[in-house]
C-alpha cells in the first residue's frame, strides 16, 4: 500500500479502533485490509487508517448472515469447517445433515474468512484442514491459540499432509485433534456424539 496523506478523521479510523468495531485482532484486521476485504492504506507516517464506510458495509454483510444470537437459536452444536475444496465442502454438508444430530454447520473457505467467522460468531467446534489460501490452517490455529476468548474451543485438523510435513510447518498444539485424509466421517461422528453429550451434561439444550 502507497503512503498517502492523513485523510479526515470522520471518514477513517485506526487498525486498533477497526478492530474494536468489528470485535476482531488486531492482526486479522490488518489481514483483510491487505486482502482488500477492507477499503485502507498507510498514511505518510506509516500509520494505517481505514475508510469507515468499509468497515460498516462488511459489518452489514456479516449481519445479513446472521448475529450470534441467530446462531444460537436452535441450540444445535456450532460446527465451523474451513475447507477450500468446493467438493469436500459439499460432503461435509451433505454427511453431517444425514447424521440427524442438533449440529449446525457454516463452511469457510480459507483461515481469513474462519478468522472472521470465529470472531463474529464462536463455533463449539473447529473442523480445519491445513493448506488453504492466504492465512493457510497453521496460521489460523496459531492466533486461535493467542486468544485467552478462545481457549476451550475444540479444533479438529483433518489434513493430507503427512506428519513430517505438519512438523516442517511448526507443528500443531498438543489440544488439536489430527485426522488423515479422506475425510473420516465415522470417527468424526463419534467425537461429535461425544462432544453433544458433553455440554447436555453440563446442562446446556440442544
Amino acid at each position: 500500500m502507497s503512503a498517502m496523506p492523513e485523510p479526515p478523521a470522520k471518514e477513517y479510523c485506526s487498525t486498533t479502533e477497526a478492530a474494536q468495531r468489528l470485535g476482531l485482532s488486531l492482526g486479522t484486521v490488518q489481514q483483510m485490509v491487505e486482502n482488500g476485504q477492507l477499503e485502507g492504506w498507510k498514511t505518510a507516517g506509516g500509520h494505517r487508517r481505514i475508510r469507515i464506510s468499509s468497515i460498516e458495509e462488511f459489518r452489514a454483510r456479516a449481519m445479513a448472515g446472521g448475529g450470534q444470537s441467530q446462531a444460537r437459536a436452535s441450540g444445535a452444536l456450532q460446527i465451523l469447517v474451513a475447507e477450500d475444496d468446493r467438493i469436500l465442502q459439499k460432503l461435509y454438508e451433505h454427511t453431517l445433515a444425514s447424521w440427524g444430530l442438533p449440529v449446525q454447520l457454516r463452511m469457510v473457505s480459507s483461515g481469513i474468512d474462519g478468522l472472521i467467522e470465529i470472531g463474529r460468531v464462536a463455533p463449539d467446534l473447529l473442523i480445519t484442514d491445513l493448506r488453504m489460501p492466504g492465512i493457510d490452517g497453521f496460521e489460523m490455529i496459531r492466533r486461535l491459540r493467542a486468544d485467552q476468548r478462545l481457549q476451550e474451543l475444540d479444533i479438529v485438523v483433518v489434513s493430507g499432509l503427512t506428519e513430517d510435513e505438519i512438523r516442517e510447518n511448526g507443528g500443531l498444539p498438543a489440544d488439536v485433534i489430527l485426522y488423515g485424509k479422506p475425510v473420516p466421517f465415522r470417527e468424526l461422528k463419534g467425537y461429535v456424539q461425544a462432544k453433544i453429550m458433553a455440554l447436555q451434561r453440563r446442562g446446556r439444550a440442544l
